[in-house]
Order: structure tokens, then sequence, then C-alpha cells
């Protein structure tokens, strides 16, 4: 039976109906568990793995790959999560290829990897340029849209390219979610993303997720969040999955509120370098409608310096100024302010809300005019 979005994030990794039981069982607290003669079933230790954790990765391995058999393995963050995926592919002596342009954290990550004896080649996400440094890579890694830039590549030529060189793809999706694009289908390796963002949405979790389709991949995934332990707790995990049941009804939302502003900000004469995949005009837009089915939340901007962006900060009045995305509250930041991102002071990373669409788009305008003032 084919079913809607809405539909698969509200029954993801529900176990089968049990007559006086919770729809949800409710977290699991266990450091250990019964283990009478031979340890053959698949709970043991709180590390290896947990029941409220395997309802948690079915149902997002049901968004990322709907119908397919994958495995997706949840961490306590999505740092944890790429960690992950570099540190258990990579080995001395390999070559890995990062976004120029991506996650703020990437730098200290290329450090630890030239640590260990790895090497690591940039470029930027826009215009596909990680193709001219593929040659000999083991691992690509494809950052879209990038964050805080929203550039676009084209994961399927990307992915094709890089499997053609015998390269490993992939693919961090925080910003999109799998309601927004499906990197397994456009031939990724590896789906990453840092749950704490959209996928939960609410501002309370530390969570990430890592699906990928083969079964050895995943083992060595799974070894390396055993041997760091980067798990989840129960109820991190158990919060995750209710919350995935509004993700389709708060995507919506979001990439509706977001168009929305980037529509109504395209016509501030102090504004500039707007991006946000999903404008007509955006340069990325050809791309992302081809391989993205929703735009995400995010729309970036510039204006007239650091002062001028602190004061339009410091209007907004149904805006919190914080440094994550894809809440029901809307946020914002000057993203100057911490120092790693390549961004210009008056550079703003807006993430939209599930707040009403007149209501946000007033008060961002209204923002603007006394920061102008």
């Amino acid at each position: 039976m084919t079913v809607g979005d809405g539909t698969r994030a509200v029954r993801a990794g529900l176990p089968e109906p049990v007559k006086y039981e919770p729809t949800l069982p409710g977290p699991v607290f266990s450091a250990h568990f019964h283990l009478p003669g031979e340890a053959s079933g698949p709970y043991t230790y709180g590390r290896d793995d947990n029941p409220t954790w395997t309802h948690l990765e079915r149902a997002i391995g049901e968004l990322e790959a709907p119908g397919e058999s994958v495995e997706t393995l949840t961490f306590a963050s999505g740092m944890a999560a790429i960690s992950a995926v570099l540190f258990s592919q990579l080995t001395a002596g390999d070559t890995v290829v990062l976004p120029a342009d991506g996650y703020q954290v990437l730098p200290m990550v290329r450090a630890q990897l030239e640590a260990y004896g790895i090497e690591v080649r940039t470029a930027p996400t826009g215009g596909d340029a990680q193709l001219s440094v593929l040659d000999g890579a083991r691992l690509l890694w494809i950052e879209t849209p990038s964050n805080p830039g929203l550039d676009v590549c084209d994961v399927r030529r990307l992915a094709d390219a890089a499997h053609a060189a015998g390269a490993l793809v992939a693919v961090d999706n925080t910003l999109a979610t799998p309601l927004g694009q499906r990197p397994l289908e456009l031939g990724a390796d590896f789906s990453v993303a840092s749950d704490t963002k959209g996928m939960t949405g609410h501002g309370d979790i530390l969570l990430g997720h890592v699906t990928c389709r083969d079964a050895e991949m995943a083992a060595g995934v799974r070894r390396w969040r055993k041997i760091v332990g980067a798990i989840p707790g129960p109820m991190e995990a158990w919060l995750a999955h209710r919350s995935l049941a509004t993700l389709q009804l708060r995507a919506d939302r979001q990439c509706a509120n977001a168009l929305a502003l980037a529509q109504a900000l395209g016509g501030r004469d102090e504004v500039s370098g707007l991006r946000y995949p999903g404008l007509a005009t955006d340069p990325s837009h050809t791309t992302a409608a081809r391989q993205m089915r929703r735009f995400g939340c995010v729309v970036s901007f510039v204006l007239p310096g650091r002062a001028h962006a602190e004061r339009f900060l410091g209007a907004l009045r149904l805006v919190d100024e914080a440094t994550s995305f894809g809440g029901v509250r809307s946020t914002a930041e000057r993203r100057g302010r911490w120092g790693g991102d390549a961004v210009p002071e008056g550079f703003i990373r807006f993430s939209a809300g599930a707040e009403d669409t007149t209501d946000l788009v007033a008060d961002v305008l209204r923002a603007l005019d006394e920061a102008a003032a």
C-alpha cells in the first residue's frame, strides 16, 4: 500500500498492536537485560542496543527509504553520526573530499582526520565543484543544501562520478530531512543527519542518525558507535519518535513560511545575498527542484553590516535569537558571531518556524524597518 508523507510519518516504526499496550511503548531504561544461558537475543547491554532505539531506527528508515531494506543507527548527536561514518570508513592513507562551505565544525573534523593520516580535500558545494577533486578518494562527503550558505549540488551526478572513481558517498541531509530529499534514492551510500534540527523540531533533543543499505557498511558504523559509546538516551529516542508524527505538518508550514519570507525579503533594498532554494530566482533552484520535494526552512541573507544586523535581531518579537534551526519556533542569528563561517558580518541565517505566515512576515518586515530607521 502506497501512502503519503504524513501517513508514513504518523505511523513510522510503530510496533504491531498489542491489546492493552500503548501505541508507542514508553522508553526502556535499562543498562542490562536478563541473559540466562547463551546470549542470542537482540538486547544484551545498554551500549549495544535498546528497544526504544529499535522503534525509532525503524521509523527513520521508513522515512529515508520507503519500502526498501535499509539499516538506521541513532546517535547522541548529529556530530556523533557524522564522526561515525568518517572514522568507521576511513583509515590512514585514505583520502576524503569534504565541502569547503559546510557545517562550521567540519574544519575541526578535518584537523582530526589529518592527525590520523587521512588526506582531506575540499571544494565548494555550488557548481558540483567537488567533482574536480575526486580522483583517488575513498569517501565523498556532500552537504546539500549547504549550511549556512544554502548552495545545492547535484547528488546523483556526484554519486555516480564518485562510485565510478571507487569512492563511497555520504550526504548530510540535515537541512532537507527525508521529507525534503532522499539521498539513498539519489545514489548515496549513507544518509546522515542531525536530528536535533528539523526531524525532532522542538529544540529540546540532541540526536543524530545514519542510514545505509549495505550491511557491511552499517556494521562498521555500529562498531564505531559501540567503541565510542555515542549512544542516545532512551528518553531522547522516545521523544524523537513521538515528534516524528508531526514531521510532515511541521515541514509543510515551515517551508511555506520560508518561501513567503524569502519572497518578502526580495523586495527590500537593504537585503543582499538572499538565498533560498525554493525561490525560482535562486541560483540553485533548478538543481534543487530536480532532487528535492521540499526546500527546507532556512533562508539566508545579508544586511549592511554587523550593527544593522544586530538591530534587526533585537527588534524581532516572534523570533528567538538562537544558533540552531528546524524548530517550530522561528530562530535567527548573525552567523558571523561564531567566527567559523566565511560570511559577511551582516549575514543572517533565519529558520522559519510554524507561526502564522502573515504574523511572521509582518514581524520580520517591521524589524527591518526599525533596524533601518
